[in-house]
């Protein structure tokens, strides 16, 4: 059965895809291979990849390296459990290489298998570390609205997308919201509204209570969007000030996406535990990590952690992670973000010049537009009809195409969207 039409027949009576409607056909668009910044359906049709899928391919499709080092480690060890004692030398080369790409004073690293793991894992510790340190009342989680975590028990009661909470009954208590972190949204007075709003929340609540603060440097799902000018210094000051655990969610923003190894680094943050994932094998093989910082280490010091996944510190993943890391520092693709970032946003900047768009943002090679009044469903499909993937995310359509996408992949993007941005304001 090798013909698009039997795929598309097959793909309707066998499978259940995320975030669609059960019971409801779908079309699909069944990808065949890629290339750099470039993707092939089983038609031949090619598309560039603005989003890396659900961003996670800093050094884009087809790259063998990756496939041959896989290979080499699933003849070498496939896989054993890391579970108690047990380990293997790429996981330990791993957590080393990324405490030295890390900001300072985070120390030890819990690997995963994905991003929703991780927040599971940072919430759980933090919880753990106060218990243990004779503070068992800290079990407050403070989250923002428009934050993404992820879909597992703790992480999706973390996320502050109210739709994607629906329908699932009582999820992980004692998470407590606050406001979006977004500029557009207060004003030119937006930092110190949030941490005002940030502080008096601590208050209502009362620190006691409080084990964490978890957000993302930049909002990824929530639309790419940036802090105001001044926010993560001075919020990271309060929750000092207060005794709270600061986890930082970079399963979006770390190698590479900002123009920097990890997020943090390009706000100035100093977190208690970094969540990461996605850009960490560049979605060649699920894997991801929990960065663990000093506080949390002294906080937690001889508890026994009753967590884990069964397949932690694969060692298949590790390994392709350490060549993609190489990858990105080997082609300087920080830099490269940095760049081809500032070239797109300048090509799209003219688009807030028509009546519906409210927004264009980013950081890097990360960006939205946002829209008012438009639907950005027609965008995206418009688009992906003339050969460009982009995501529409609630209001706005959002990009994070490979880093190793080419300057005349990105004047076609970026042509092709304002086309259809523009189509759909007329």
């Amino acid at each position: 059965m090798t013909s698009t039409t039997d795929l598309a027949a097959l793909d309707r009576r066998t499978l259940v895809h995320p975030h669609t409607t059960i019971g409801a056909p779908v079309e699909p668009l069944i990808l065949d291979r890629g290339e750099g910044a470039l993707l092939w359906d089983t038609e031949g049709r090619q598309y560039i990849d603005g989003t890396c899928g659900l961003w996670q391919c800093p050094v884009g499709h087809g790259r063998t390296e990756l496939a041959d080092v896989a290979a080499e480690q699933i003849r070498r060890l496939e896989f054993y459990s890391s579970f108690g004692d047990y380990s293997n030398a790429p996981s330990i080369r791993l957590a080393e290489r990324l405490l030295s790409l890390a900001p300072a004073g985070l120390e030890r690293v819990f690997l995963t298998n994905g991003g929703s793991e991780g927040n599971e894992t940072a919430i759980k510790l933090a919880r753990l570390a106060f218990h243990h340190a004779g503070s068992p009342e800290r079990t407050v989680v403070l989250a923002r609205t428009g934050g993404y975590h992820g879909m597992g028990g703790a992480s999706l009661a973390a996320t502050g997308i109210e739709g994607l909470r629906a329908g699932f009954g009582p999820l992980l208590p004692d998470i407590e919201w606050l406001g979006k972190p977004h500029a557009i949204e207060y004003g030119p007075d937006a930092t110190d509204v949030l941490v005002a709003e940030l502080e008096q929340r601590i208050t209502e609540i009362g620190a006691h209570r409080i084990a964490a603060f978890i957000g993302e440097p930049v909002l990824g799902v929530g639309g790419m969007v940036p802090p105001p000018d001044g926010y993560w210094p001075r919020v990271q000051e309060v929750l000092r000030r207060n005794g709270i655990l600061l986890i930082v969610d970079e399963i979006v923003t770390a190698f590479g996406r900002t123009g920097q190894w990890f997020g943090s680094k390009h706000f100035g943050i100093e977190p208690d535990m970094i969540v990461t994932a996605k850009g960490i094998t560049s979605g060649y093989i699920p894997m991801g990590a929990v960065l663990i910082g000093r506080r949390v280490l002294e906080l937690a010091d001889g508890a026994t952690f009753l967590h884990g996944f069964t397949y932690n510190g694969h060692p298949v993943g590790a390994a392709v992670a350490l060549a993609n890391l190489d990858i990105i520092e080997r082609e300087n693709l920080l830099e490269r973000a940095r760049v081809l970032g500032a070239r797109l946003r300048e090509r799209l900047d003219p688009l807030t010049e028509l009546p519906h768009v409210r927004e264009v943002r980013g950081v890097g090679l990360m960006l939205g537009i946002e829209f008012t009044g438009m639907p950005t469903a027609s965008v995206q499909s418009g688009c992906r009809a003339d050969g460009v993937v982009v995501r529409a995310s609630g209001t706005s359509i959002v990009l994070s195409p490979p880093l190793v996408i080419t300057e005349e992949q990105i004047d076609t993007l970026a042509d092709v969207l304002c086309r259809h941005v523009a189509a759909a304001a007329s």
